[in-house]
């Protein structure tokens, strides 16, 4: 009986840290994401338009195929979507976990495996780019103007987001996709609980020198600072 009461213990305690340790992450995504970096703009000229796209969960950026710094469509091509339509105007970029990407269409997919390995630093990482004739603003999409050098500090952050075969081609993955103008790359780091696909996003806008969240694994850490 004796055993039975100390491993019930044992239990307790581990569940009480466990949900101390969510409280934790909780509240620390919260408080990190609304602390602002890159506050003032204002001092930056308007030059390029880009879009932060949200779908309630997973954030993508948004940017020009074509513009006098890149054309996106030497690298990513139009040949790797179902549709092969050439006349889209605007690439969308959101990394990921690889497992979630290609092996959750839906979240009634979703397999405990799958979470686990994101959570816990243990998969992979893809590149899910779509491609787009028009953008507008919508509740969840927001419109930014940037200067030339933060378009290039983004340009170069998203390059290295990429793994490269030796042409120097981002490596494409034949997969199921989620419609007929999308496709997906292998891509460098691992998604876990502390960097996950927004955070990927605000580390992008960061380096870019752009308004973005001190830290924040969800959407709306990201949208904070561009709707107040």
């Amino acid at each position: 009986m004796k055993k039975i009461k100390s491993a019930l213990k044992i239990v307790l305690k581990f569940v009480l840290f466990i949900v101390f340790l969510l409280m934790l992450y909780v509240i620390s995504a919260f408080v990190l994401s609304i602390i602002p970096v890159n506050k003032n703009q204002s001092e930056h000229t308007k030059e390029y338009t880009i879009y932060i796209k949200s779908n309630g969960v997973h954030t993508d950026l948004v940017l020009p195929i074509k513009s006098d710094l890149k054309d996106w469509s030497e690298k990513i091509k139009f040949e790797n979507i179902q549709s092969k339509d050439s006349t889209h105007q605007f690439l969308a970029f959101g990394w990921g976990d690889k497992g979630f990407y290609l092996d959750t269409p839906e979240w009634s997919d979703l397999k405990f495996s799958t979470a686990f390995k994101a959570a816990f630093n243990l998969g992979t990482s893809a590149m899910h780019t779509t491609f787009y004739k028009q953008i507008q603003e919508t509740e969840n999409c927001v419109k930014i103007e940037i200067s030339k050098k933060q378009y290039q500090k983004l340009i170069s952050f998203i390059e290295a987001s990429f793994q490269y075969d030796t042409n120097g081609d981002p490596i494409f993955i034949e997969a199921a996709t989620y419609g007929k103008n999308d496709s997906f790359y292998v891509a460098n780091r691992t998604y876990n609980l502390f960097y996950t696909c927004n955070t990927w996003t605000n580390q992008a806008l960061k380096k870019a020198g752009l308004k973005a969240a001190f830290w924040t694994p969800a959407d709306k850490g990201i949208f904070f600072h561009y709707k107040i």
